[in-house]
C-alpha cells in the first residue's frame, strides 16, 4: 500500500484541537482514501498522497478552517497544500495532479546502463570546454558596444556570459555586392558562425545559447536546422526547441504557389523557432535564492510553445524585426538566475539588454548600429529611471 502513496510530513509546533481535528476528519469525508488520507501525531501530521485537485483541496480547507472558526494564521494545517504544491515531480489527469505511478509506462529498464553504452548526447562527447569561469570586465558590464560583433567579442575572456540571447538580422555583414543567391547565403553563414563561434567561447560550461530564428521558407532555407547543426558540430549539447506562436494569420488563405494543385503548394508558418543549447553539461550551477521563476510559470514555460504575440511597436523604435519583450523576458528567467550575465550579441535597439536589466541580470549588448545602439541607451535609461522609482506610471508587458 505504501507504494501507492507519496508521502508528506508536516511538523506540529504542539498538537492539534479539537476544532483542527474536526477539519481533517471532514476533509477525509470529501477526498476518498484511495488518493489521499492522513495520519496525525502530536508532532506531525502525515499526508498520504496519491492525487488529488490541489485548488479544490484548498480552497476546501480554507473553507473548513473559516467554518471551525480557526484562524489561518494560527494553524500548522493550511501549510499542507503549499507542501504538496512544491511536489515538482507529478502527471496530469484531469484536474487533478498524480503523484505516484504516473511514469511507470515511461520508465526505461536498466536506464543508466543503457545510456552510457549509447553514448548520452553522443555528438557532443569529447568536447574541448574548459569549465574554469572568468569574470567580465568590469568595463563592458551593463554596456551597450557598437561594433562588429565578432570583433568585439574577441575581446572578451572564455566562460565570462551565463546566457546567450538573441535572434540574427538576415543582412548583417552582407555590404558586398552578391553575384547570387548561393554566394549571398554562403557569405551569410560564414559571418554568423564566425559570431557564435566567439559566443561559444565566451560562455561558461554549463551556459546556455538561445537563438531565436525564422526559417526562410520562400528561399527553402531551412535556417533552424542549420543553425542547431552547427552548434552540434561544436559539441553544444542540444537542449530544446521552443516553438514561438505568433499566430499571425495574415495572408494564410492566400494563393501561393500551386493554388488548389499538389504540383507545389506554399506553405505558410505563424511560428518561429528558439533553438536552445548547452555548454557542457545540462546543468547549471546558481544559487536557488537567485532562481526568480515562480512554480506556475515553470510549469507553463516548460511546455516548448509559447503563444506571445508579435512586437507591436517597432515603428516607434525605427527597427523592421524585434521580437516582443515577454518572449525575452521568459528565457531569461527559465534559463538563467539573478546575477548572471546576459549576451546579446545582434542587440538591436536593446529588448534583450532593457529586459535583462529589469530583471537583475547583468548584460553586455553589441550592435554594428550606431542608430540602433542610440536607441537601446535611451530604452536603458528610462529602465533605469523605472528601477529608480523616477517613473512609477511604468506597466511591464502587462504585468
Amino acid at each position: 500500500m505504501g507504494d501507492d502513496y507519496r508521502l508528506v510530513r508536516i511538523a506540529l509546533p504542539e498538537p492539534l484541537t479539537d476544532r483542527e481535528n474536526a477539519i481533517i476528519e471532514e476533509l477525509s469525508l470529501v477526498h476518498p482514501r484511495e488518493d489521499i488520507y492522513f495520519e496525525t501525531r502530536k508532532d506531525a501530521i502525515t499526508v498520504h498522497l496519491h492525487a488529488l485537485d490541489v485548488r479544490q483541496f484548498r480552497a476546501a480547507l480554507t473553507g473548513l478552517a473559516a467554518k471551525h472558526h480557526v484562524p489561518a494564521t494560527e494553524t500548522a494545517l493550511l501549510r499542507i497544500p503549499d507542501a504538496i504544491e512544491a511536489i515538482g515531480s507529478y502527471g496530469i489527469k484531469g484536474s487533478k495532479r498524480v503523484f505516484v505511478g504516473f511514469d511507470r509506462e515511461r520508465k526505461v529498464k536498466n536506464r543508466e546502463d543503457k545510456e552510457r553504452q549509447r553514448g548520452l548526447y553522443f555528438y557532443a562527447q569529447r568536447h574541448p570546454f574548459a569549465k574554469k569561469a572568468n569574470q567580465l570586465p568590469e568595463a563592458l558590464v551593463d554596456q551597450i558596444v557598437c561594433g562588429d560583433s565578432e570583433d568585439v567579442l574577441r575581446r572578451l575572456p572564455d566562460n565570462c556570459v551565463d546566457l546567450v540571447f538573441t535572434s540574427p538580422p538576415y543582412n548583417f555583414g552582407l555590404e558586398y555586392q552578391a553575384t547570387g543567391d548561393e554566394a549571398y547565403w554562403e557569405r551569410y553563414f560564414e559571418k554568423l558562425f564566425a559570431v557564435f563561434d566567439q559566443c561559444i567561447r565566451v560562455l561558461k560550461y554549463g551556459g546556455r545559447a538561445v537563438v531565436n530564428i525564422q526559417p526562410l521558407f520562400s528561399d527553402y532555407i531551412p535556417s533552424h536546422h542549420i543553425v542547431s547543426d552547427f552548434f552540434m558540430r561544436r559539441k553544444m549539447i542540444w537542449k530544446a526547441e521552443i516553438l514561438w506562436e505568433k499566430s499571425n494569420y495574415n495572408c494564410k488563405y492566400t494563393a501561393w504557389g500551386s493554388w488548389k494543385s499538389p504540383s507545389n503548394p506554399y506553405l505558410k508558418y505563424t511560428w518561429e523557432f528558439l533553438e536552445v543549447f548547452a555548454k557542457g553539461t545540462l546543468k547549471k550551477e546558481g544559487k536557488t535564492e537567485d532562481a526568480d521563476i515562480t512554480a506556475e510559470e515553470f510549469k507553463k514555460w516548460v511546455m516548448a510553445k509559447w503563444a506571445i504575440a508579435p512586437e507591436r511597436n517597432m515603428e516607434a523604435y525605427g527597427h523592421p524585426a524585434m521580437f516582443p519583450e515577454e518572449l525575452a523576458y521568459r528565457v531569461i528567467r527559465l534559463f538563467s538566475f539573478k546575477g548572471d550575465v546576459v549576451l546579446d550579441p545582434f542587440n538591436g535597439v536593446g529588448t534583450t539588454s532593457a529586459v535583462a536589466s529589469r530583471l537583475g541580470r547583468k548584460f553586455i549588448g553589441i550592435d554594428i548600429s550606431e542608430e540602433y545602439c542610440q536607441k537601446a541607451q535611451q530604452r536603458l535609461a528610462k529602465v533605469r529611471r523605472i528601477l529608480s522609482g523616477a517613473d512609477a506610471g511604468f506597466c511591464y508587458a502587462g504585468r
